[in-house]
């Protein structure tokens, strides 16, 4: 009787150390999935998105930025170009930051507020050969190619275009912003207004 007893004390010990190799191995396994090799990795850069937009018939330069973007897919390689190639992102628009709080509340409301489904913009970046790209930006409810030149010096990759917003239909933005910003957008000459010309600049540094 002693033996039997011995015997099946044994066997479950044995079970319960068996199971609990098996969960330390699943453990190590999910934890190895997770990681990557991958040399650049674009969530892992100080990623800058710059803007400058224009006021004024002289076309006075207002300056702002976007503190947030996401990476949604890819952003990973062995070079910072295979890392930039393909990468997709969202900025969320309340990432808007232009030293002005009643400035950056007017573009977020007046401007992207009367855009369709625009809490949002992203897009993909696709790099061609060595100097220039393009970008698939979604605003709007449109997907408009945006071509940007670009260089890369060691680990920066450093991107510069222009856009104009009225190829993603938002002259109806464009007006409501130079509206509520009537008496701020006049010039010299009195007359108001807001162009629809962005010029864009984005550094990534891995």
């Amino acid at each position: 009787m002693k033996n039997l007893t011995k015997l099946l004390c044994a066997l479950l010990l044995t079970q319960f150390l068996a199971c609990s190799t098996e969960k330390k191995e699943d453990k190590n396994s999910t934890k190895t999935e997770k990681e990557t090799t991958a040399a650049y990795v674009l969530n892992e850069a100080t990623n800058s998105v710059q803007w400058t937009a224009y006021k004024t018939t002289e076309k006075v330069p207002v300056k702002g930025k976007f503190t947030q973007v996401n990476i949604t897919s890819g952003g990973e390689g062995n070079s910072v170009k295979d890392a930039v190639n393909n990468a997709e992102f969202s900025i969320p628009i309340t990432s808007i930051f232009t030293s002005d709080s009643s400035r950056d509340y007017k573009i977020r409301k007046f401007f992207f507020g009367v855009m369709e489904n625009t809490k949002l913009l992203s897009g993909k970046l696709v790099i061609e050969n060595d100097s220039i790209g393009y970008a698939d930006i979604t605003m709007n409810g449109i997907t408009e190619k945006l071509p940007f030149s670009y260089r890369i010096d060691d680990k920066k990759f450093s991107m510069a275009t222009k856009m104009d917003v009225l190829n993603w239909n938002a002259k109806s933005s464009l007006d409501s912003l130079n509206l509520i910003c009537k008496e701020l957008h006049k010039g010299l000459d009195g007359i108001s207004k807001t162009w629809s010309e962005v010029a864009i600049n984005i550094t990534s540094t891995f």
